[in-house]
């Protein structure tokens, strides 16, 4: 009685947050905040949690959800007590806030909110502000030894941004979120290069003619050094797998070749590893994790190559299925869908089935051109209230020559494309991570250690 009882406390404190927050993922723009005052009121309220553990931050257009899980897991292999905080999430609110690879407890995220109500009330944060602070406070009072803050959205103005981090990582820069970050790759990348502090080292993933002044610039302000991880490494996806994990070769700038086995599947990932490397090879040479005896090269073989139970990642070029094979993959702009398109190219298969949706406020004009015309299209509405009328977006995609029927959910689109498909077909859950939270299997136990 207990259990069931604390789980429909748990019900009821999310039917709270979602009531009476301003939630990014339901209704967009209108709850980004412009300053952080919000998110610094909370914290200090709290007794300002956010200094109270180490941590590395990590911003960028696509992969800053890879790389933290990545860094995340290798941290956790060094024997480390490891917070982590992502989003958004999947299937569970507490997937964000996890301690070595655990979920907070139901119980804490309850406790949390009965206990600052009022506070809640008398700031008027939004959601995302709120859990934020929920985070830093539950690493606090966790003792982690360090936390990956995956930056939410942007950078400036990213309620994470409060954190005082031992290393800055910003994997690359592309289109999205233009209403609010602008509408060039210079004006994004000045928002994502908001997360550069003064004397703290900086890992930028991709180097990009558009967006190395300004990463540069605002290095040189902060009296700070500067790395691009794809100077560093050169990473190729051998195009094999063992046991599940695809196989990496890894070419240093200054060493010999080695190769790692990591729990992600993707030809893409090959850009994050390199981010994650370089990320690494920065971290061994300051003072906190110096102090720490960590032996870098076997943390890495062990958090990447066991990726997935160090950390619960998910929803990433995720293969559920085979005969067909059903992939999902929560690519939603330009650059995303590109690559995972781009991926598609080397994969065999009969006839290509495509479960998709979108938002609302998504550029299509510049992501249905990438989709391929060849493929069946099973169109739906994520279950947000940002979600795209999936009549509308088959009107878009037809514009486009993209052709399939509409659905009523996006479980019902999915169920029918597998019912359609034959053996040696491949289903693709793309388009949003709204879309495929709804099809992601869920995942209720992380195992502490692989």
């Amino acid at each position: 009685m207990r259990a069931v009882f604390l789980i429909m406390q748990y019900k009821e404190t999310l039917d709270f947050m979602y009531a009476q927050l301003p939630m990014f993922h339901r209704i967009g723009a209108a709850a980004f905040k412009k300053d952080l005052s919000n998110t610094l009121a909370l914290c200090e309220a709290l007794g300002r949690p956010q200094e109270q553990f180490a941590s590395i931050h990590v911003a960028g257009t696509n992969g800053k959800g890879s790389v933290s899980n990545m860094l995340a897991a290798v941290c956790q292999a060094a024997g480390l007590k490891t917070g982590l905080y992502t989003s958004p999430h999947y299937r569970d609110f507490r997937e964000r806030i996890r301690v070595n690879g655990q979920m907070m407890s139901r119980k804490a995220v309850v406790d949390f909110v009965t206990q600052h109500q009022a506070l809640i009330r008398q700031i008027q944060p939004s959601f995302f502000e709120m859990t934020v602070a929920m985070a830093f406070d539950y690493f606090a009072k966790q003792k982690v030894d360090i936390a990956i803050i995956e930056v939410g959205l942007g950078g400036r103005l990213d309620s994470t941004n409060v954190i005082r981090p031992l290393c800055s990582v910003i994997t690359n820069i592309s289109y999205d979120h233009m209403d609010m970050l602008g509408d060039t790759l210079e004006k994004i990348a000045s928002e994502k290069a908001g997360i550069i502090k003064p004397h703290t080292p900086v890992v930028i993933g991709e180097t990009q003619a558009e967006t190395t002044p300004v990463f540069q610039a605002k290095a040189d302000q902060a009296k700070t050094s500067l790395v691009f991880a794809d100077q560093q490494f050169t990473v190729r996806d051998r195009g094999e797998m063992q046991q599940g994990c695809s196989v990496f070769d890894i070419q240093p700038k200054h060493g010999p070749a080695t190769n790692l086995t990591v729990d992600a599947n993707g030809p893409y990932q090959a850009k994050n590893i390199a981010t994650v490397l370089q990320t690494c090879a920065v971290m061994q040479q300051l003072p906190f994790f110096a102090s720490k005896n960590i032996h870098w090269d076997t943390a890495l073989k062990q958090g990447l190559g066991h990726l997935k139970a160090y950390t619960g990642f998910m929803g990433r070029w995720q293969i559920v299925g085979h005969n067909p094979t059903i992939i999902l993959d929560s690519a939603h702009n330009e650059a995303g869908i590109r690559f995972a398109f781009r991926q598609l190219q080397d994969m065999p298969f009969r006839q290509l089935h495509i479960v998709t949706g979108s938002v609302n406020d998504k550029d299509l004009n510049k992501a249905l051109p990438l989709y391929p015309s060849s493929a069946t299209y099973y169109f739906a509405k994520a279950n947000i209230p940002r979600g795209l009328d999936a009549d509308l977006l088959q009107a878009k995609a037809a514009a486009f020559g993209l052709t399939g029927k509409t659905y009523r959910s996006v479980r019902a689109a999915y169920q029918t494309a597998r019912r359609a498909a034959s053996p040696d077909d491949l289903i693709l859950v793309i388009g949003s991570i709204f879309v495929v939270a709804e099809v992601v299997p869920s995942h209720t136990k992380h195992p502490k250690d692989p």
